[in-house]
């Protein structure tokens, strides 16, 4: 047979070999210690079967199993035995699709019956049958006329294949989660071949897949839920059956473990049984009210957030909800993010929009005067409500919203400041993190897609404005990652992505370069330089949360609703052992209100070890408890929210500890 020369890519280390033609990608790796956990290989940018037979010139990186593309590979084919078994238990299903997700994977059916918790069990049962039966899964090129005829009987496959056909390169694009189906190029099938050399089951799959079922070492089916074929309304609804795989059980239990966390911590079931909020629906989906406690927690932020902004040396501004139409069509909204707008409001016979952004308006306060250089970098700060257009689908307690108070700046600068704007918005934002107990983070640097018509600007343009937020991040020392094509449509942007107590990532701000808005097709926004001449700024947009909303929820599950003193709705809870104690405490009470802390008295019938209860239940941080010693001792015994206590604390004492918690924001 002829030699071929291939290059073998595994751990990192590169090495030439040469082979003999037909050698598969498998064989590569088989000399490695850890051939095991080699599922797939990556030759060029595509990823392969091991099975792929190598060619000349062929660079083959080894792809394991617990990296991004194993995993997901790993959860591709467990979903493909998810649906082998479904088609098993329930013949009449029809197959939907069945794509790899954030932690897991799903399969969408057509069935009869809507699936129950015992169907989940019976399919999992059947799922370990085929796992333990080491069915290989072989890929088979097909046409579109022997896939039709194949897969008669699965209409959804069918309207896969007919959009391939119609709309070549788009039809991955063309169904939700289609790209795990049929993408561009051939069309391909997977064949679950058992140790017979049976085909036990087929599917229309672009792969690839583990080499063997055996391959899938722990998975579980969590749960089941309706959902539109493609994402459609207008569509059938399918059932859609939600499961998990990971390299390991340890790995499996560990991510079944977070999950119960992650309920435990969910500010949706905090928020009703800690009184924060609620979300009418009489009001309507996605604009939620905030209740007393709530509003507390709510108020504290934005005064803390506000002082904040003042001293950076913002200038704090505040603008209506809503605004004639034409405004938002110079910004460039309307044209380009009218699908996030709310449809057009008539006000007198003129169209109308409730604002999905800030920007446009802080563009009018700007140019309401003639600028200097010397104003500049001019900073502009509000707590602006906005409201988005959200899918029903997509809501979700605090954290999506369609109406939400944005903690908005936006910066205006010459193009030579701007790098020490954007590094100052950064490090402003990134310091008010920390003082929330947010303090684990990376950065996300989004830029355009050059191939996509939704970003306006020139290349030079986008070529400076990213090479500024590039080098502003990396000279932060964190993590940078690359998140090509999601830039705004008028510049690149910086988010910051922030890890919560359990491990979860959250986008939290963004800072975006901005030079279409200022621009003379735009707002025309100039100053007067020092020559006297007139100048076009660089805007620079910048939320530190995101959203109040969004980010009170976010601590919220951070917290899981123990918020740190300074924060705490309710910072001291009064505890008389017995009524003739309530005066007491009443009067401790009022020293404590008078050096600013809040505190609340539990006058109720209920026993002494019942208020506790009730207070550690409300996740109150501090506990002044009284009986008759204390009342004569002038002190109360101090109690702390995990449960330690000190007795015979002197009053004085007491408010002291109370007062320097909250001040220096510890966590308690």
């Amino acid at each position: 047979m002829s030699e071929i020369k291939v290059v073998r890519i595994h751990a990192g280390e590169r090495e030439e070999r040469v082979t003999t033609a037909g050698t598969k990608a498998w064989e590569l790796f088989t000399d490695a210690a850890d051939s095991a956990d080699v599922v797939a290989a990556r030759v060029g940018d595509e990823l392969k079967d091991l099975s792929y037979e190598l060619a000349d010139g062929d660079a083959v990186e080894s792809v394991p199993i617990g990296s991004p593309d194993g995993l997901d590979i790993l959860r591709h084919s467990t979903a493909h035995v998810l649906a082998q078994a479904v088609q098993q238990i329930f013949g009449e299903a029809k197959l939907g699709i069945g794509p790899p997700i954030t932690d897991g994977f799903y399969y969408d059916f057509d069935v009869e019956t809507p699936f129950v918790p015992e169907d989940l069990a019976r399919l999992e049962t059947a799922m370990r049958k085929i796992i333990k039966e080491n069915q290989r899964f072989e890929r088979r090129v097909t046409t579109d006329a022997d896939a039709l005829a194949e897969l008669a009987d699965e209409p959804y496959k069918v309207e896969l294949i007919g959009l391939k056909g119609s709309m070549g390169e788009g039809a991955a694009e063309a169904a939700e989660g289609a790209g795990a189906e049929v993408g561009a190029g051939e069309l391909t099938i997977y064949d679950n071949v058992n140790r017979k050399g049976e085909v036990a089951w087929s599917d229309l799959c672009r792969g690839p897949h583990l080499p063997t079922t055996k391959r899938i070492p722990a998975f579980k089916l969590m749960r089941s839920a309706a959902a539109y074929w493609r994402g459609d309304e207008k569509n059938k609804q399918l059932q859609r059956i939600y499961g998990t795989a990971w390299p390991s059980k340890d790995e499996l239990d560990a991510h079944l473990h977070r999950i119960e966390e992650a309920e435990r911590r969910d500010h949706r079931k905090l928020g009703r049984e800690l009184d924060l909020f609620s979300f009418p629906d009489e009001i309507g989906s996605g604009l939620p009210v905030f209740h007393p406690k709530g509003g507390v927690i709510k108020r504290a932020m934005e005064d803390y957030v506000r002082e904040r902004h003042i001293a950076e040396g913002f200038d704090y501004v505040g603008t209506p909800h809503i605004a004639k139409e034409g405004l938002f069509y110079t910004s460039g909204h309307l044209p380009y993010y009218g699908e996030g707008m709310f449809p057009a409001l008539d006000v007198d016979g003129m169209d109308y929009r409730l604002k999905a952004m800030n920007c446009p308006m802080h563009n009018l306060i700007f140019r309401s005067r003639q600028r200097s250089y010397r104003e500049l970098p001019l900073r502009l700060f509000e707590f602006g409500s906005v409201y988005r257009h959200e899918k029903s689908g997509v809501i979700h307690g605090l954290t999506r919203v369609r109406g939400f108070a944005q903690d908005d700046s936006h910066s205006y600068c010459t193009p030579e400041q701007a790098p020490e704007e954007v590094k100052h918005l950064l490090e402003f934002m990134l310091s008010l993190l920390r003082d929330f107990g947010i303090d684990d983070f990376y950065l996300e640097l989004s830029t355009r897609d050059a191939s996509k018509d939704k970003f306006i600007g020139s290349d030079e343009d986008w070529e400076v404005a990213t090479k500024v937020l590039e080098e502003v991040a990396t000279a932060t020392g964190l993590e940078l990652v690359p998140d090509p094509g999601g830039a705004a449509y008028y510049g690149p942007k910086i988010s910051v992505q922030a890890r919560d107590a359990i491990g979860r990532t959250w986008q939290m701000g963004t800072v975006q370069y901005d030079f279409n808005q200022p621009s003379t097709d735009r707002f025309n926004l100039e100053y007067v330089a020092a020559d006297g001449s007139r100048q076009q700024p660089v805007m620079i947009h910048s939320a530190k949360f995101g959203s109040i909303e969004r980010f009170l929820g976010v601590l919220v599950e951070h917290y899981a609703g123990a918020f740190p003193p300074w924060l705490a709705p309710v910072q001291v809870q009064g505890i008389p052992i017995a009524e003739r104690h309530e005066g007491y405490l009443r009067d401790v009470a009022a020293q404590l209100r008078g050096q600013g802390i809040r505190v609340e008295i539990d006058t109720s019938d209920d026993r002494m070890q019942k208020k506790i209860r009730n207070a550690q239940l409300q996740k109150v941080p501090f506990m002044v408890i009284a009986g008759d010693n204390d009342v004569e001792a002038g002190a109360v015994s101090f109690r702390y929210r995990d449960g330690r206590q000190d007795n015979g604390v002197p009053v004085a004492e007491a408010i002291e500890r109370v007062v320097a918690a909250v001040a220096s924001r510890e966590q308690v």
